[in-house]
């Protein structure tokens, strides 16, 4: 799993530059065939810190890849310093590939807002700035009515004192964040903001979907 892991990101680390998100997805369907991906369907979502996107995903079963990066923005080629200080419209975002026979778009939406709070606009937690927004990136009609229904669902359930304040729009383009952002949990487990911030959220999953982690 490591190997391929690092054989996505780098396929789509040079896909990424200078196309626009509809080019990524057709040039990475011409790839998947060689990392044998064919059966995989893509979701996009932003829910505040990749990190913790990122790794409450890597642990369910059916999810091969999470990828921290960036959406939502017009700048091209946008770095962390840039969108983590606010400089470009984007917001820092989490691309999973699954396996549809495994796990459905449904189950990962439900597991999107168990892992961070909907209803905190341009924020989460202590991470404040548009940059941490919550959103939802389809990739076609059939994901943005079952988001539109989770959402509808959620504000009508009265889990929350607030309305949902996730954003929801097509999906444009994705940039691969640096490599040092990926795994990051993995690598950092006793990272103070891991162990503060990401671990709670990622428990809350595990809790949750028990019975969809992985067994390692």
């Amino acid at each position: 799993m490591e190997l391929l892991k690092y054989l996505i990101f780098g396929v789509l680390l040079i896909l990424s530059f200078g196309c626009n998100g509809q080019q990524n997805k057709n040039q990475k369907g011409e790839n998947q065939a060689l990392l044998n991906y064919n059966q995989l369907d893509t979701a996009t979502f932003a829910g505040g810190c990749f990190w913790c996107v990122e790794a409450a995903f890597d642990q369910i079963s059916g999810v091969e890849e999470a990828v921290s990066g960036y959406a939502g923005g017009e700048e091209e080629n946008p770095t962390y310093s840039e969108v983590s200080g606010g400089q470009t419209s984007h917001t820092e975002t989490v691309e999973i590939y699954f396996d549809p026979e495994e796990i459905d778009y449904t189950t990962l939406l439900d597991i999107f807002f168990t892992a961070h709070d909907p209803t905190q606009l341009n924020r989460q937690g202590p991470d404040i700035g548009k940059q941490y927004r919550s959103a939802i990136f389809y990739h076609n009609e059939e994901q943005k009515k079952l988001a539109e229904e989770k959402m509808k669902t959620l504000d009508a359930s009265g889990e929350y004192d607030q309305k949902v304040v996730t954003e929801l729009v097509p999906y444009t383009e994705f940039w691969i964040a640096e490599d040092y952002h990926q795994d990051y949990e993995k690598h950092h487990p006793k990272d103070s903001y891991i162990l503060n911030v990401s671990k709670p959220k990622i428990d809350k999953v595990a809790q949750k979907f028990a019975h969809l982690l992985k067994e390692n």
